[in-house]
């Protein structure tokens, strides 16, 4: 079961203060029930990113104020501007990323039946997800762990399937 980002929360309008907030325009359904998130993808080149969110203000009307793990200042942020922000559903609800020692072990699929390799641990970098993925050749691959990547899940088999991009083995 992959998860999915297709509900849009609105676009980053401008930063918000110096620390490194941006003020989103809420769509119409969301004006009076902000949903608890603890993360939420930006749409960056036609592409969903995750991005953990540190901060979350909301003072009424169409306007929510929003901080970013790993993004305090301006110049980080500055970026996103125009970027739409989509609520995570499917997989960051069942929690998996609040304990990512749960995802250790996994054993890792690419085109459903090759197995790439054993997840051996999760970092986060700037924001994103990345898989330590240690190979069958004992190799460490980082996969980026995100929608566009995740094909399939079984929690109970503890199997990730992957589509990833032709070559991105062998650049790690």
């Amino acid at each position: 079961m992959a998860y999915k980002c297709d509900i849009l929360l609105g676009r980053i309008t401008r930063i918000s203060g110096f620390e490194g907030a941006v003020a989103i325009k809420l769509e119409k359904i969301f004006t009076e029930n902000i949903p608890e998130m603890e993360s939420v993808f930006l749409e960056i080149e036609g592409k969903p990113v995750p991005f953990f969110i540190s901060r979350l203000e909301y003072s009424g009307a169409d306007i929510l104020k929003l901080s970013f793990q790993g993004y305090d200042s301006i110049e980080k942020i500055s970026e996103f501007i125009g970027c739409r922000i989509y609520l995570t559903s499917g997989f960051y609800n069942e929690k998996l990323t609040e304990d990512n020692e749960n995802l250790i072990g996994y054993r890792v699929y690419v085109q459903e039946d090759k197995l790439l390799g054993s997840i051996s641990e999760v970092l986060e970098n700037n924001g994103q997800w990345l898989l330590n993925v240690k190979s069958v050749n004992k190799k460490d691959i980082l996969i980026p762990f995100h929608e566009h990547f995740v094909v399939g899940f079984d929690k109970g088999k503890k199997v990730i399937v992957m589509n990833i991009p032709e070559g991105l083995t062998e650049i790690n």
